[in-house]
């Protein structure tokens, strides 16, 4: 599994896994923690696993339902076709979760939302592209609030460690948001400047970067004052 992949098992129900992704850099899942429960089926392998995403109702990518529902063509829930969907004889739990990892959590997921994939590289897509960015960036840090109230079963001191050690981070991100830029990788660039963020994204985390403080300071991250 790739580093930022963590999964257990249940010693009393051999057909369920729990996963956590850490959000990749340069996307707007950064530093975020996003939780999956996959369920083999008795049909498995000759059917792929149900997949459930504690959403904690924020739909913050095109694929990822409120519900909790994962829509990928590997898991029969979106349409495909070859090598798209699920095969009994060369499809695998790792290839669901890295295709989760790469192919929803990624740097723009405007563009997974069905036939949008057309308006890459045209006005019209870049015009969208970063609002729905900023927004799904707003939706991640209420997913940690939601995370740190209530960690799933499981992965309690998980939840706590990875954000003991990367609270700091988490704030020095919205901090440059809140200056007006564009966040790449945790990191402000004076090029960056010349692209500033919305003034509804600016406006929303005034109102989410106290509770994220408070929460972040509570379990003892360090710089988070």
């Amino acid at each position: 599994l790739p580093e930022s992949i963590y999964v257990r098992a249940f010693e009393d129900r051999m057909d369920l896994l729990r996963l956590v992704m850490v959000g990749a850099s340069g996307t707007p899942y950064n530093h975020g923690l996003f939780f999956f429960d996959l369920q083999l089926p008795p049909s498995y392998p000759i059917a792929p696993p149900q997949v459930y995403y504690h959403s904690f109702g924020l739909r913050l990518n095109p694929n990822l339902y409120e519900s909790g529902t994962v829509c990928l063509s590997l898991l029969g829930t979106f349409d495909g076709e070859g090598t798209e969907l699920w095969s009994p004889a060369t499809s695998s739990l790792l290839q669901i979760v890295v295709s989760i990892q790469g192919l929803v959590l990624n740097a723009q997921p405007y563009y997974n939302e069905a036939g949008y994939e057309t308006l890459v590289g045209k006005p019209e897509g870049h015009r969208n592209a970063l609002p729905y960015s900023e927004n799904a960036y707003l939706l991640t840090l209420r997913t940690m609030l939601h995370l740190l109230r209530q960690p799933p079963q499981g992965f309690e001191k998980f939840v706590k460690e990875h954000f003991r050690c990367r609270g700091r981070f988490v704030l020095r991100t919205c901090n440059a948001w809140l200056q007006g830029c564009v966040v790449d990788d945790a990191h402000a660039t004076e090029s960056s400047r010349e692209r500033p963020c919305s003034a509804g994204l600016r406006l929303a985390l005034a109102n989410v970067v106290p509770s994220l403080i408070a929460a972040f300071t509570e379990i003892g991250a360090e710089g988070c004052d």
